[in-house]
């Protein structure tokens, strides 16, 4: 089983390139963030003709998030599954079989001062809440996105001048451990532990990010114990955010033996 995720930064604007990688790589599941339109005028045709389900739940300008499938999912919760809407766009989960996928597009925060800040330590102590009311530890649980959060110095280029970013600094990187405690492992350092320079985001704004590998590790692949056991592979693929018009993150993918 092969599960990715990519924040696209605008579903319609990344057409080519994410039909492309999926043509070539063939998850099982993409999970998209950012797709930035509302649920009913989501692309469906492109995906559907080289194979792909697309469960979707949208947001006009910005958010979104969508999971492509290969296979229809049996199950869908939309939000925090507590009758509360507001996150709708944030936030989704599919079963398949025995795998529980859920895609995230975590708040960004804007900046330590902001009340959007405090909403997003806010919403990292919902999500556990959520894990906690709807999850065991022992159930196959994926959890992906863009968590805008690069908790550790070695998941960004200059530690030293980013902290205190909102993506980058004690606070967040607490609320993600605590969620993280609930039963998840990072994946991604199951394969690179303590390796510095492997990125998944690089600034626009940076002209010569990618040459340079001036980036940042905000996209995670998170699992509980049952699937990091029976994961063979995690890797960053950076090419996509060399192709013509990419979005600023590249694809996070995650290959099990089940």
């Amino acid at each position: 089983m092969r599960i990715a995720t990519f924040n696209c930064n605008s579903v319609r604007s990344r057409i080519p390139i994410i039909t492309k990688w999926l043509d070539e790589n063939k998850p099982d599941m993409l999970a998209l963030q950012e797709i930035k339109v509302v649920t009913e005028d989501f692309p469906h045709e492109p995906f559907n003709e080289i194979g792909y389900v697309c469960s979707v739940q949208g947001q006009k300008r910005y958010a979104g998030v969508a999971i492509l499938s290969k296979k229809k999912p049996d199950r869908m919760i939309p939000g925090f599954n507590d009758g509360d809407e507001t996150e709708f766009p944030r936030l989704m989960t599919c079963k398949f079989g025995p795998v529980w996928l859920i895609n995230t597009y975590v708040p960004q925060g804007r900046d330590i001062e902001h009340e959007q800040f405090q909403y997003k330590l806010a919403w990292f102590r919902r999500f556990k809440k959520f894990m906690q009311d709807n999850f065991t530890k022992r159930q196959k649980v994926v959890w992906v996105g863009d968590f805008n959060v690069a908790p550790d110095p070695i998941d960004v280029h200059d530690s030293k001048r980013i902290m205190g970013h909102v993506d980058h600094n004690p606070q967040v990187t607490e609320a993600l451990e605590n969620v993280r405690e609930w039963g998840f492992f990072d994946l991604f350092r199951k394969f690179h532990p303590d390796e510095p320079g492997h990125y998944t985001y690089f600034d626009y704004r940076v002209i010569t990010a990618l040459d340079r590998n001036t980036g940042w590790r905000v996209d995670h692949i998170y699992t509980t114990n049952s699937l990091a056991g029976k994961s063979t592979d995690c890797f960053i693929d950076r090419k996509p955010r060399a192709m013509e018009k990419p979005s600023d993150h590249t694809f996070l993918v995650a290959d099990f033996d089940l």
